[in-house]
């Protein structure tokens, strides 16, 4: 038992020298989406809080990032929240993406799929009473429908 132990502790030691890389990309004003919508300033509060450190190049990397295999779960989140959605370089989107993508966080935040439960572990600041959600989707169902507008002109 005392070599097992001996194991797991020199094997978590080691993997203590592969860190992430904690770089986020340089900062696009002009692209991101609460500029680009004008996005009113208590629902950007909302974004900012519960949606941005894994959908935007804005990460703010909590102190558990510096601890693996944490610190690679937590990468990994980062990485996929920003392929499926990445609020720093919305206006990269095609205008049918940028409604597609919407609507898709209307469906999130309204079957509460986001944030997700886990994130809420380091951040619980970032969890949506109701009326944060209705405000939420109210707003992303306003734009969809804006940015589906203008496709039409």
């Amino acid at each position: 038992m005392k070599k097992i132990l001996t194991v797991i502790l020199v094997a978590f030691i080691i993997i203590q020298f592969f860190p992430i890389d904690k770089k986020n990309p340089a900062p696009t004003p002009g692209m991101d989406f609460i500029k680009i919508k004008n996005t009113p300033p208590e629902v950007a509060a909302i974004i900012n809080r519960s949606c941005y450190d894994c959908h935007s190049n804005e990460t703010r990397y909590p102190w558990y990032s510096n601890i693996a295999p944490s610190s690679w779960i937590l990468k990994n989140h980062i990485d996929e929240g920003r392929k499926e959605l990445n609020f720093s370089t919305f206006a990269v989107y095609e205008p049918k993406i940028q409604a597609h993508k919407l609507q898709e966080c209307i469906e999130m935040v309204e079957k509460k799929e986001m944030p997700l439960e886990s994130y809420f572990i380091g951040h619980q600041d970032a969890k949506l009473t109701d009326a944060q959600r209705k405000v939420l989707t109210d707003y992303f169902k306003r734009e969809k429908q804006e940015t589906e507008r203008k496709m039409s002109l």
